[in-house]
């Protein structure tokens, strides 16, 4: 593990309204000892690629509720990599269901996490990728 936090930026991508959940992961990732940078709501997806660029994070959490996570999320990674930021790590919470998290995956996203996931499940697993990127 390294000695410096890793940095996660949290961002609501479009125009979904309902924060709560991206900020209560943004607030649980602080307090496990992350940097987070929140970005606030309706934020294009190349304005998520250029602050994670900005800030060099190691990581980008998504959060949708509008439905529009099949297409706004893999326009994140897509700025991202345009970018030459193709080795942050991305993961995602919302009302995402079936074959939409697979769907997802398959555009880059490494972990997606259904309402009412334990908040230390998300934290944990986001140290232990992490820290296994770091290891390599």
């Amino acid at each position: 593990m390294r000695s410096a936090p890793y940095r996660v930026v949290v961002a609501k991508p479009g125009l979904d309204g309902h924060d709560r959940g991206a900020k209560v992961v943004a607030r649980a990732l602080r307090d496990a000892g992350f940097e987070v940078i929140y970005t606030g709501l309706w934020q294009t997806p190349e304005q998520i690629a250029e602050t994670a660029v900005q800030e060099d994070a190691d990581a980008v959490g998504l959060s949708c509720h509008s439905g529009a996570h099949l297409t706004l999320f893999p326009e994140v990674v897509t700025a991202l990599r345009d970018r030459g930021a193709d080795d942050v790590v991305m993961f995602g919470g919302g009302i995402i269901f079936g074959d939409d998290v697979g769907a997802l995956e398959a555009t880059g996203f490494e972990r997606l996490f259904p309402p009412g996931t334990p908040l230390d499940e998300i934290t944990s697993w986001l140290r232990d990728r992490l820290d296994a990127r770091a290891r390599t």
